[in-house]
């Protein structure tokens, strides 16, 4: 069972690798996607069929330790039980109908190569999150699955409105990471060792006696919530998911009508004796579930456009599934949740084919075509069609075409606030600037000297530092340069803090910094060879499609962009798990600014990266208008 687990979740990886090395050809990476998805499906039902025959157990895989010194095991840990079965069946029946549907509809497509990478990638991603034995393991699949969303939304990068998309849906990804991320730092404040889904359970048999302080047990429950909500695009972040429609049809049947929607109910089934303990939290899951019902269903009836509404009604139906769990019913949310998936899928895959039928029909008639919305109105009574007043029935209409407004109070209360701090921040003189940094650089040379004054004090004006650099950096728009160097300071800094608190972590700090400077210094040399002609400060805001007039450059400065925000391909993922752990057995307050540097940190990286690379080329725009 131990193998067919690791198969399961190697095979996309493989056929990702396949593709890259040998898909020259449409014809090759057809066959390639198509033999692979079919090993996949054999390793899955193998393994599910084992599973059955060994009767239905809860499997734990412990591989090996990637990181272990003193107190702190990051541990490769794969778990099987019923949810991560029928979410695992679910993703290999869709993702080998995605695959082979894709086969024929992309064909002559740009980017056909680019699509089947970033959808294999994304099935490893999502195989990693199913089949994860801990908060840690499941955080870095998260991570995959969010840099695939945001690949796959913004695949028609010649459009500015996909990319603009592309970067909401990732900053949303990137906000509910400090739910994700402080929630793994308490599992291993709270539980230790024990932070592990097959022993979650066991820590709360004892209704008299938990693992932890019911004000920890529900702070932790808050950002579990948080990072569920804004996955599956629940209040107060419903506006995001019918943007990211904007991609390929069968990337939003597989992202956000079936797999993608579905991983945040994913996160509360797997950590629900947490947030289930007492009844607050339960609540809050509800009362989230019931506004996103309220808000979607009112939503969906004024979108124009066929994707927007089966989003909307996607939306509405995981609504009830945060509702079903909050009730407990986590059997119906299973079933529920294989129901919608199915059902999302196809509606989205025909979905083309519908408003193809509907536009001949259409032009074939000499009458106006009028679509009835309703067979079962024309038998109700005239006196109950129409219950609802004029006044009333307009004030929804504009408040379900404006979405809720939802998106503005996100913008308002959460992005607004940090960039005016970080305007102000990119205002101040440079000879203010640099007299802080000196004076930063005193402190820490005095701080060797700990006759003088506790060196951990000096955490904090350095954290202070820290977070200063990458507000700076978020709301930097004229050089790229400053924000890559900004995002570098803020990084190099959490190391300092960390450092300054406990000495005897240099080595997890060097750890930390091995993966952080190597792509710094990478994304320095990208950009300057990108730069070296372009003056971006006179056009900060257009797109300059170098993915396609300087693809390797463009694909260098990808890979430094995922390294400088802590991707889990360099030293820097577990560095970040590192400082945190490190610093929070000492001063635990510190867990709040790191983690929200390395979030803004994210989202400064990717708009850079979206700013030079996508977009249409120049030369194609010269050429259209001349020839217009």
């Amino acid at each position: 069972m131990n193998g067919l687990m690791l198969a399961c979740l190697f095979f996309p990886l493989l056929g990702m690798l396949l593709i890259l090395l040998f898909g020259s050809s449409e014809q090759r990476i057809s066959t390639i996607s198509l033999w692979t998805s079919r090993v996949k499906g054999a390793s899955v039902l193998s393994l599910l069929i084992a599973w059955a025959v060994a009767g239905f157990p809860a499997h734990e895989l412990v591989w090996f330790d990637l990181y272990a010194q003193g107190g702190y095991r990051f541990p490769i840990l794969f778990y099987l039980d019923r949810i991560s079965a029928v979410y695992l069946f679910c993703a290999w029946v869709i993702f080998s109908i995605i695959v082979r549907y894709c086969r024929v509809y992309l064909h002559r497509e740009t980017g056909y190569k680019r699509f089947f990478l970033t959808i294999f990638g994304f099935a490893f991603g999502l195989n990693l999150v199913i089949l994860s034995g801990s908060i840690d393991m499941l955080f870095a699949g998260w991570e995959i699955v969010g840099v695939s969303s945001f690949l796959l939304i913004a695949f028609y990068r010649h459009r500015p409105q996909p990319i603009r998309n592309a970067l909401r849906a990732y900053s949303i990804y990137r906000f509910c990471d400090v739910g994700l991320l402080l929630g793994a730092w308490m599992s291993h404040l709270l539980f230790h060792e024990s932070q592990h889904f097959s022993q979650l359970a066991n820590l709360f048999q004892h209704a008299a006696m938990p693992p932890a302080g019911y004000a920890s047990l529900l702070v932790l429950s808050w950002l579990i919530v948080i990072a569920a909500s804004g996955k599956s695009a629940q209040f107060p972040f419903c506006f995001w998911l019918p943007r990211a429609m904007e991609g390929p049809t069968p990337s939003s049947a597989i992202f956000y009508g079936a797999l993608s929607i579905h991983l945040g109910v994913f996160l509360l089934l797997r950590t629900m004796p947490i947030w289930t303990y007492h009844y607050l939290p339960r609540t809050m899951v509800l009362v989230i579930g019931l506004l996103t019902v309220v808000i979607a269903n009112l939503s969906e009836k004024t979108q124009s456009n066929i994707k927007g509404q089966v989003a909307y009604a996607s939306i509405t139906q995981v609504g009830f599934m945060f509702m079903e769990l909050s009730l407990g019913l986590e059997t119906l949310v299973l079933v529920h949740f294989l129901g919608n998936a199915f059902l999302r899928c196809y509606q989205l895959l025909v979905s083309p084919s519908i408003v193809a039928h509907l536009l001949r029909v259409e032009g074939s008639v000499d009458t106006d075509f009028v679509i009835k919305p309703s067979a079962m109105r024309e038998f109700l009574p005239n006196s109950i069609r129409d219950t609802l007043p004029a006044v009333l029935q307009n004030t929804l209409y504009v408040f379900a075409l404006q979405e809720g407004n939802l998106e503005r109070l996100v913008r308002s209360t959460l992005w607004d606030p940090l960039k005016q701090i970080g305007a102000r921040m990119n205002q101040v003189r440079p000879a203010v600037r640099y007299f802080s940094i000196v004076g930063l650089i005193g402190l820490i040379v005095l701080g060797e000297n700990e006759t003088l004054f506790d060196r951990g004090y000096l955490s904090i004006p350095i954290s202070v530092a820290m977070v200063v650099a990458s507000l700076s950096a978020f709301s930097q728009k004229h050089s790229p340069f400053k924000v890559w160097n900004a995002i570098a300071t803020s990084c190099g800094l959490a190391g300092i803090a960390v450092w300054m608190m406990d000495p005897a972590v240099y080595g997890d700090v060097l750890l930390f910094l091995s993966g952080v400077l190597p792509s710094w210094l990478l994304g320095v040399l990208v950009l300057r060879r990108m730069l070296a002609q372009e003056n971006f400060a006179e056009e900060p805001f257009r797109y300059r499609a170098m993915a396609e007039t300087r693809p390797r450059a463009s694909l260098l400065l990808f890979l430094s962009f995922l390294g400088l925000v802590g991707f889990p391909i360099t030293p820097a993922f577990l560095g970040e798990d590192l400082l945190l752990a490190d610093a929070t057995r000492l001063h635990p307050w510190f867990a709040l600014p790191i983690t929200l540097a390395f979030v803004v940190n994210g989202i400064a990286a990717a708009r850079v990266f979206v700013r030079l690379c996508m977009g249409r080329p120049s030369e194609v725009c010269s050429q259209t208008h001349e020839s217009a």
